[in-house]
């Protein structure tokens, strides 16, 4: 997991955001990164593809190279809604949406308790 500021690009944070997860999880084939399309990238495919993930991302708009994909991978990517949902549910948590601690610690720890919450309320259902 990684904070940062709203302003940073989504490709400078990609790696620091998979830097956590282990070597021994990925498969050998490659793990699949489902991401947005402002982590559409060909320095970041291929850091990603470095470190054994597949990253399944629409091509921009306005791309002026080739396309990487030919869609096949991207059926994935409608599986997204999961990962929009969750982070709707987050939003109803005000000290989530907007960060009003400095200290980053602090921030991860509100969106900790929140998803804790969040789990432990699906769970009672």
């Amino acid at each position: 997991m990684a904070t940062d500021a709203a302003n940073v690009a989504e490709t400078v944070v990609g790696p620091a955001a998979v830097a956590g997860i282990p070597v021994g999880v990925r498969p050998r084939w490659g793990l699949p990164l489902v991401a947005d399309r402002a982590y559409d990238s060909d320095p970041l495919r291929a850091y990603f593809a470095s470190r054994g993930f597949i990253l399944i991302a629409p091509h921009r708009r306005g791309r002026k190279r080739p396309r990487t994909s030919d869609g096949r991978r991207l059926r994935r990517y409608k599986r997204r809604w999961i990962v929009e949902r969750t982070f709707a549910w987050l939003h109803s948590y005000r000290r989530v949406v907007t960060r009003f601690k400095k200290k980053i610690n602090l921030y991860d720890g509100f969106v900790h308790l929140a998803c804790a919450l969040i789990a432990l309320g699906r769970l009672v259902k």
